[in-house]
Order: structure tokens, then sequence, then C-alpha cells
């Protein structure tokens, strides 16, 4: 009964997971393209706090929702995957802003965002398990 409350609240951090990967791959390419290509907001888009907030909101998240599907559905892919990608976007803070910081975090939040995508596809599975008795 509780999880079924609770359900709802991982979907939406799944959701708002998968969200913020695909808005810090945008920031990534537009920084690269705005900054190389016109010289434009290098001290805006390359702002060390903006990643290390950027991972420390996609940790938090991912290790609630897809740690919370873990333990739930007991599948440790979407856990091993979002980990992995979280390691990535860690290296990305230890190398020099540009390509291969780029490089980095967009496999990163990829591999975040396929966690969170396998972690709802668990709970979906689950959820109609539990209503169909299989």
């Amino acid at each position: 009964m509780l999880e079924r409350a609770i359900s709802p609240i991982r979907r939406r951090l799944d959701r708002a997971g998968i969200f913020l990967s695909g808005a810090c791959a945008l920031h990534c390419l537009l920084s690269i393209l705005l900054v190389s290509g016109l010289g434009l907001g290098g001290e805006l888009f390359f702002a060390p706090d903006i990643h290390r907030v950027g991972l420390l909101l996609a940790t938090l998240i991912a290790g609630v929702a897809i740690g919370w599907g873990a333990l739930r559905h007991r599948m440790a892919a979407p856990f091993v995957i979002a980990m992995t990608g979280l390691t990535f976007m860690g290296g990305a803070l230890a190398v020099p802003h540009g390509v291969k910081e780029a490089v980095l975090t967009i496999i990163g939040v990829a591999l975040v965002s396929l966690g969170h995508i396998l972690n709802l596809r668990h709970a979906h599975t689950t959820a109609c398990k539990e209503r169909c008795g299989d």
C-alpha cells in the first residue's frame, strides 16, 4: 500500500532525472558552440558552480529514484548504469573546460538518463505483474 502511494513520486523523480540529463547535454553542446563559435558567455556557461550543482542534483535524484527502484524491483542494471554515468559526470569535473569535458558529461548524462528509463520500465512491469497476479 505504501509503495503505491510513493510510486508516483519515484516516477516523477525518474522523469525529472531524464529532463535534467537532456538539459545538461543541451547546455554542454550550446556552451561549446557559443563560446568557441562566437566567443560569447564563457564565464557564464563554463562556471564551475553550474557543473557542481548539476552533478549534485543528478546524484540526489538518481540516488533516490533509481536506488529506490533497485531495492523495490531487485534489478541492479538501472542502478549500475546510472552510477556509471555519474562517474563520467564526476570525471568531467576533473578535466579542463572544452570538448573533453563535454564528451565525458554527455556520456554521463546519457547513461544516467538510460538508468532512469530502465527504472521506469521496471516500475511499469512490476505494477502490471502485481495487478494481473502474474
